[in-house]
């Protein structure tokens, strides 16, 4: 029968019990002192819809999905992952035989489980290497080291090789007819035989048993104190990870007599998720990386701030423990001492820092509490939002242009108002860059020429719709946003409403996923969903024959927020465009425009324009045209082009190219 005695030649093996207990209340307490100091924040559930929290687990913790994004740092993590989890099994298959004393241990699983253990040493072996040589040769700009770092890999490589070590002592020692499925040690034992007499062999069994033995212990005791506490933390984050929409900040109650302040300043006012964030952190880089204010030499960095978070928890649990914690204290503010006021300006909300997160921490919820605190509670933000704040309470729109004069450019293409035409198929929502701006003016047209060749029955409010609100919630502004919203909720809600096709990405999120808390509901479409649905079900003929290639430049609220990367370049295709994308920054990847987070009303006073980066990349492709979906990319896109001179590459909205392919036949009725 093929086995092994387990602890052959170790005396005294009850020892591992103790030690054990000891290194797993130290590594539980590491645990608990952490855990006392995500209790400085707010209760929040996040452990509602268990079954959709446990698909994520399997997906992103067992099946690596967010980690594997990136190929060196893939491979790298998945040879450690698996063949640290394979380990794992295998030590566990041997404790249930010692210590249940069920026979698992033997027979052709025990062969198993020796190739397999042996097979997962060597490739966490070689996981580890990798991982030493990205940290501390290459040394990727987003990747810091910190002290402790380079111990974690070392423990564990440690661990591995006194392991390996044992094994091939032991072999050499005893004769064992299985040996060769232990394949490393097996290889080891004929040097070993050659450098030591058997009676050495033997005391250096023992000798390095026990270090292997001391050394998995202070491992397991050293997880809560080091970055491998992610092994723990990393999973749990995934399972309590944000359920539904993302981006859709909390509402305030305003008539709540109690509040004093509005926004958040004060790490106790936050839930306990952001303190629970700044330990899993890994300081991996993909969030710095990715985001777009930090790659256009801005001061931001999503990574340095949850590091600086971290260390102020700790400086508020210390004031809280000793007594001496007062909120109105200016150092336990974070404004201006964690962050600084630029930075959370700085913040275009593009989400890229927490698609790229492996763990899905949450750094844009927080900018918006921080910039509602400095809106509503301190009245203190840049001059130019300031204008925008005004244009939208007197004008209902950001520039300030006259709210009566609103429908006026879809009446003109004869678009009736819902007065008119109360049941139509689809309530069209020009935005305000659909109904003031010059430019998303001919995006209009289009949009509506579209429908109207596909006889698609719509109509609009008119004048008495306003902003959506994105610009004034982004920025902070909840009260306006509310007001807004409220307002615009009370007109489709009267006009019994229940489809509505949106121009703009932010006016999409904003009425599908926003409006509900202030009692919106309708069915929220982006025209480009639309019209993919008339294209496949030939409402909508489009020329096929092929034509020149185009850039097509993925919208952050399109696709990241809303998860629609197909359909654009599905009628693109459709219409015999030959869709490029920018390397590495498209689909969930794509490059912020810098458009987002009210920053279309905003100057960039530091750094590089965003614009322009993104500009930059798109002109490297050596494409001369370049598509996109939404209004605000639009404008950002062509300021980008003109800033680098780069007059010969056009910009243009979707809707536009498809326009200008209509089949023939399609035209003459929009004609008539």
């Amino acid at each position: 029968m093929p086995t092994r005695e387990i602890f052959w030649n170790i005396s005294i093996s009850w020892l591992l019990y103790p030690l054990f207990l000891i290194a797993l209340a130290i590594c539980v307490y590491g645990f608990y002192r952490r855990y006392r100091l995500w209790l400085i924040g707010q209760r929040e559930n996040r452990v509602h819809k268990v079954g959709q929290r446990l698909k994520d687990l399997l997906v992103y913790a067992f099946g690596q999905k967010r980690v594997v994004k990136k190929l060196f740092p893939a491979i790298m993590h998945t040879l450690i992952f698996f063949g640290f989890l394979v380990l794992v099994l295998t030590t566990l298959v041997v404790a249930i035989q010692e210590d249940l004393h069920i026979a698992l241990f033997e027979g052709n699983l025990y062969l198993i489980l020796k190739v397999a253990a042996n097979s997962a040493g060597v490739l966490v072996l070689l996981g580890l290497a990798l991982a030493f040589w990205r940290r501390f040769i290459k040394r990727p700009d987003g990747l810091d080291n910190q002290r402790g770092d380079g111990l974690s890999l070392l423990l564990i490589a440690l661990i591995l090789i006194t392991g390996f070590f044992v094994q091939g002592l032991r072999i050499a020692a005893q004769a064992d007819p299985w040996a060769g499925f232990a394949y490393v040690g097996y290889a080891m034992a004929p040097f070993l035989q050659a450098v030591m007499v058997p009676q050495d062999l033997l005391l250096w069994h023992r000798i390095l048993w026990w270090v292997h033995l001391v050394l998995a212990m202070s491992f397991i005791a050293y997880i809560p104190y080091s970055k491998l506490s992610h092994m723990v933390l990393g999973p749990a984050a995934q399972f309590l990870r944000k359920q539904g929409p993302i981006g859709v900040p909390d509402s305030i109650d305003f008539e709540d007599e109690t509040l004093e302040s509005f926004g958040k300043n004060h790490l106790d006012e936050f839930s306990w998720k952001l303190g629970y964030d700044t330990d899993v952190c890994v300081r991996c880089g993909r969030c710095q990386d990715n985001c777009p204010a930090h790659l256009s030499d801005k001061h931001l960095n999503p990574k340095q701030v949850l590091q600086d978070l971290q260390k102020h928890m700790e400086k508020v649990a210390q004031s809280k423990s000793a007594g001496t914690y007062d909120e109105n204290d200016s150092s336990n503010s974070l404004i201006g001492l964690v962050l600084p006021e630029d930075d959370i300006w700085a913040c275009t909300t593009c989400r890229s820092c927490e698609e790229q997160c492996p763990f899905f921490l949450e750094h844009v919820d927080k900018m918006i509490e921080l910039r509602r605190y400095l809106v509503l509670t301190e009245s203190r933000f840049p001059s130019e939002v300031q204008l925008a704040f005004r244009n939208l309470e007197t004008n209902g729109n950001p520039w300030g242009l006259g709210w009566d004069s609103r429908c006026k450019h879809l009446q003109s293409l004869g678009v009736p108002l819902l007065d008119e035409n109360p049941k139509p198929e689809v309530l069209f929502w020009p935005g305000c860059s659909g109904a003031y701006d010059q430019r998303s003016q001919k995006v209009s047209e289009a949009i509506v020429g579209l429908l109207q060749a596909a006889q698609v029955n719509l109509s609009f409010i008119g004048n008495d719709e306003k902003c959506c609100g994105d610009p004034a919630r982004r920025l902070g502004n909840e009260y306006l946003f509310a007001t807004l919203a409220l307002e615009n909720n009370e007109i489709l809600n009267a006009s019994g409403v229940k489809k509505i096709i949106t121009q703009c990405p932010h006016c999409l999120h904003v009425l599908k996923e926003e409006y509900p808390a202030f009692g919106g509901n309708y069915e929220v479409i982006h025209y480009t969903e639309y019209l993919d649905e008339l294209v496949k079900t030939e409402r909508l003929s489009l020329y096929s024959e092929k034509t020149e290639p185009v850039i097509y430049h993925d919208s952050c609220y399109l696709g990241r927020y809303q998860g629609i990367f197909d359909e654009p370049r599905s009628l693109l295709k459709a219409s015999g465009i030959q869709v490029v994308e920018v390397p590495v920054h498209n689909h969930e990847h794509s490059l912020c425009c810098g458009g987002g987070g009210g920053r279309m009303w905003m100057e960039e006073h530091e750094g590089t324009a965003i614009c322009e980066i993104r500009a930059k990349e798109i002109c490297a492709t050596g494409v001369t045209k370049v598509a996109t979906a939404c209004p605000y990319c639009l404008t950002m896109l062509h300021d980008g082009m003109a800033a680098l001179s780069q007059t010969q590459i056009e910009t243009f909205d979707i809707a536009e190219i498809l326009f200008s392919r209509l089949k023939c036949a399609q035209l003459q009725d929009l004609d008539e």
